[in-house]
């Protein structure tokens, strides 16, 4: 059985990089998305927006640092929008798991050594 995922992040990520190496390793292919040179459509962005809610926004991103008040109070659909790398990530849709950023409890969900 081959096991396929889709992550969307940034290719410069060094978070993205680290965890598609990591899943490549363990058996996983993985399907990846570079949401800036390929920026999702409004019905991806509110997609994952309805499966990760408020937590799909980066608060803690240098974009999100970087962004006027008027900026961050904008829906966040519309925000990856205009800005995609305040988009958390990696996102990770694996069948019915909905995985946000690199974290032990991720790798667990996904079969990876922390």
């Amino acid at each position: 059985m081959s096991k396929t995922l889709t992550m969307y992040g940034l290719a410069h990520c060094s978070t993205c990089q680290k965890a598609q190496a990591a899943l490549s390793e363990h058996g996983w292919t993985v399907d990846f998305r570079d949401v800036q040179k390929q920026p999702l459509s409004e019905e991806e962005r509110t997609r994952l927006t309805g499966e990760f809610g408020e937590k799909i926004v980066n608060r803690a991103s240098l974009t999100w640092r970087g962004m006027s008040e008027q900026e961050r109070a904008a829906d966040p659909v519309a925000m990856m929008g205009e800005k995609p790398s305040v988009m958390k990530r990696p996102a990770i849709v694996a069948g019915e798991h909905r995985l946000l950023g690199w974290t032990a409890n991720v790798k667990r969900a996904l079969g990876v050594p922390a």
